[in-house]
This record gives C-alpha cells, sequence and structure tokens, in this order.
C-alpha cells in the first residue's frame, strides 16, 4: 500500500524546506492566477514592507505601479499554454512607506493534479540600486553624448573660420607680392610668409584631427587585413625601394576586420611611412607585418628594426599631439595621433614596444569581424 507525503510522514523534512522558505535571501511567494497571496516568506514581507496579513489582504495589483501592469501579459499566456516553463520581467512596485522600487521576478507554475495550472511561484530581486545606477549612467552618458556634439560643432565652426582666415591671408600675400616685387626681398615679409605657411598647416591639421568622431558599430564594414596591408605596401614602394626598406606581409589572406576603409588605410600607412622614416642609419631597414586572433579582436603586429624610442623617457607622450622624439627634418608630431584617433574610433586600441637602436614594434588591435 502507497503511503501518501504528510507533514506527519516527514516532520524533518517539512520543517527543513519550511525553514529554507522563510529564510531564503529573495523573496519567494505563492500567488492564485488571479494574483491573491497564499504563502509569502519573510524576504518579501521585508521587500515591502507589509506584515502577511497585509499581503493576504490585498491582491498584488494593489501594490505594482500602474504603468508596468501589463507587463506580465503575453508571457503569462504562454505560461499558462504551456509554451514557455517560466518566465522573468523587470517591474516597479510601490513599498508600504510609498517609495518607489524595482524588481526583478521569476513566475513559474505549480500544476494540479489533472496538470493544469493550479498556482503560481512568484521569485522576487530587489534590483533597486542597479536600476538607479544604471538610470545615472545613461544620464551621464547622455550629458557626455550631448557635450561632444557641442565641441564637435564648435571644432568644425573654428576649423572653418580658420581656414578662412589664413586662405585670405595667403591670398593678401600673393596680391603684394605681384604688386611690390621688392617685397620678397625684405626680410619681415619673408617671416610674414613663413608664418602664414605654418598657419595653414597647423589648420590643416587642426582640421583631419576635427574630422575623427566615434564611428557607430552599424558603419563598421568587414575588411580583408591581408589586401589593405599589400595595398599600403604598394604605396610607398617607391619610398621603400629609394631608402632599400624591405617589406614583409605575413598577414593571413582570409583575416576579417571591422573597419572604415579610409581609416585602415590611413593606419598602415601611417606605421609603414615611419618604419621607414625613422629606419637605422646603418643598416638595411626591414619592415614584418603579422596578424593573429586575441580574445575577439585581431591583432596587427608592425615591428622594425629602425632607430627605436626611448619608452621610459617619451612612452606617455608618443601618441600626443606635435610630440616627436626623433630629429628627423619631416617630423611634425600630428601623424600617431591622428594614427591612435583612428584606431580607436574603431573601437580598437594600439600598444607599443621597443628599445633605442634595435628598433620597434606596435600592435594595433582591430575588433574581429
Amino acid at each position: 500500500m502507497k503511503t501518501l507525503f504528510s507533514q506527519s510522514n516527514f516532520p524533518d523534512t517539512y520543517d527543513s524546506l519550511e525553514s529554507i522558505f522563510n529564510n531564503t535571501y529573495n523573496g519567494i511567494a505563492i500567488l492564485t492566477l488571479d494574483g491573491d497571496w497564499i504563502k509569502v516568506n519573510d524576504s518579501v514581507c521585508e521587500l515591502f514592507g507589509y506584515n502577511r496579513l497585509e499581503l493576504f489582504n490585498m491582491n498584488i495589483e494593489n501594490i505594482i505601479f500602474r504603468e508596468d501592469l501589463g507587463v506580465h501579459q503575453i508571457k503569462y499566456e504562454r505560461l499558462l499554454q504551456g509554451k514557455i516553463k517560466r518566465y522573468r520581467v523587470r517591474q516597479r512596485y510601490f513599498h508600504k512607506d510609498g517609495s518607489l522600487i524595482w524588481v526583478l521576478i521569476s513566475v513559474s507554475l505549480i500544476a494540479n493534479t489533472d496538470g493544469s495550472p493550479g498556482q503560481m511561484i512568484w521569485q522576487f530581486s530587489d534590483i533597486t540600486n542597479r536600476k538607479r545606477n544604471q538610470d545615472k549612467l545613461k544620464l551621464m552618458l547622455s550629458v557626455v553624448r550631448e557635450q561632444n556634439e557641442r565641441l564637435t560643432a564648435f571644432a568644425d565652426i573654428i576649423t572653418h573660420n580658420l581656414r578662412s582666415y589664413s586662405g585670405n591671408l595667403s591670398t593678401i600675400k600673393k596680391f603684394l607680392e605681384e604688386e611690390f616685387t621688392w617685397l620678397k626681398d625684405n626680410e619681415n615679409f619673408e617671416l610674414l610668409s613663413h608664418a602664414i605657411e605654418n598657419l595653414e598647416d597647423t589648420v590643416s591639421h587642426l582640421t583631419e584631427v576635427a574630422k575623427i568622431k566615434q564611428v557607430d558599430p552599424s558603419e563598421l564594414k568587414h575588411l580583408n587585413l591581408y589586401d589593405y596591408v599589400d595595398k599600403a605596401i604598394h604605396t610607398v614602394a617607391a619610398f621603400a625601394k629609394n631608402t632599400s626598406s624591405q617589406i614583409i606581409n605575413e598577414v593571413d589572406e582570409e583575416l576579417l576586420i571591422k573597419g572604415i576603409p579610409a581609416y585602415l588605410d590611413s593606419i598602415i600607412l601611417n606605421f609603414l611611412t615611419n618604419a621607414i622614416k625613422y629606419r637605422h642609419e646603418s643598416r638595411e631597414a626591414q619592415i614584418k607585418l603579422e596578424a593573429l586572433r586575441k580574445e575577439g579582436f585581431v591583432v596587427l603586429k608592425i615591428t622594425d628594426n629602425g632607430q627605436g624610442i626611448e619608452l621610459e623617457k617619451y612612452g606617455d607622450k608618443l601618441f600626443q599631439m606635435y610630440k616627436t622624439f626623433h630629429s628627423h627634418k619631416d617630423a611634425i608630431g600630428i601623424g600617431l595621433f591622428i594614427t591612435k584617433n583612428h584606431i580607436e574610433s574603431l573601437g580598437g586600441t594600439v600598444k607599443v614596444e621597443s628599445e633605442i637602436g634595435e628598433g620597434t614594434e606596435f600592435s594595433i588591435y582591430f575588433r574581429s569581424a
């Protein structure tokens, strides 16, 4: 004869389950299908601020924030139809003291003996602090985004105006040279001409910097890294030949990254031309490009045997605007600054290892496609 379960049959088991139910950290409640409370643990009472008697005398909908009354509907119907076994929703409730709390709720069914839906088990987790922190973060990001948009607009206006002014100065200078030919031999006029040329260069640099903006992920395209490296090598082929520089492309032909074509062209070209420009005088320049996958990124390594960089002295200034580290006549300190910004706008980063007299290795992290 089969013995039916009862509290008297298994008193220790029942007491143990009851203790677990009442003392679990998260709130647990059993409700009717209409939302009336049948059984609640201590955590539910602490969460909402009501004692058991108060909860039993009200429906759960009495304390739900009005705008959140319908968040269960579709999932609840699917649960009753047996299409899902449980579901989770986030919902706002009123605490007894009138404050609003955010709760993550997990809902499942207790079936009747005939298999039909009988009662519901609700589990409650207080996520009020987490939600407030998320809201604060969203607000901060919104403020930063708005400030960035204003700064971008400001930069566009400034660079546009500066281009106009420098262009006007350059035109006036030409008019003066044509009308007063003797000015070409005037020392002060020569200084003015150099100042105008420097201003035009600065405006050109600022214009390039102002163009760099964070790229939306939807704008990123799948690009074959090998093809872009190969294209860059052909672009600098004459420069490499004239300086007896050897460039080796060991990038896997199948590697794809997420990027913007113009940015990727600029990034690779800048590192290649720098490697050639700052080659070591006592040996033939050798530049090797290779790539590997690493934790969601494709890392392009560009290694040279050039002059090297004194990282202890210049490491924190390496990618700053107008910072130079060698006495090369063409060095102006803008290329690495723009290149780093291009890389970061694509969601990547760049690292460098170098030793004076031995060479440099740049590791450029691109998001893997």
